[in-house]
């Protein structure tokens, strides 16, 4: 699936589902609320911390994608086609730091 194709199947389960999108300032509590998650995931696969029982059942691959869908449901309130501000956020990246990190001696 594509990014468009991504945000229209979003919406259209926003609408079939949802009801209507939270409020931004809503979706971005919970947008800090999943990316939390994730980082519990992450310390305790990839970091030093011990998995809790309360931790049983989580995956890495299901909190990134609930992360995925409230920034995509960020973008579809706020007009955003991410699929531009995708493409237009690469060029930046491209133009200021493809020499920086080609030059970083921590990455050799």
């Amino acid at each position: 699936m594509t990014i468009a194709e991504a945000q229209t199947i979003v919406d259209n389960w926003i609408k079939e589902n949802g009801v209507r999108y939270f409020n931004e300032l809503t979706n971005m509590a919970i947008l800090t609320e999943e990316v939390g998650e994730v980082a519990r995931i992450m310390s305790r696969q990839y970091g030093e911390q011990s998995f809790k029982k309360s931790d049983e059942g989580k995956q890495l691959s299901d909190e990134l994608a609930d992360v995925l869908f409230v920034l995509i449901c960020i973008a579809n309130q706020t007009g955003i086609d991410l699929t531009e501000a995708l493409r237009k956020n690469l060029e930046k990246k491209t133009s200021r730091d493809s020499d920086r990190h080609k030059q970083n001696e921590k990455l050799k």
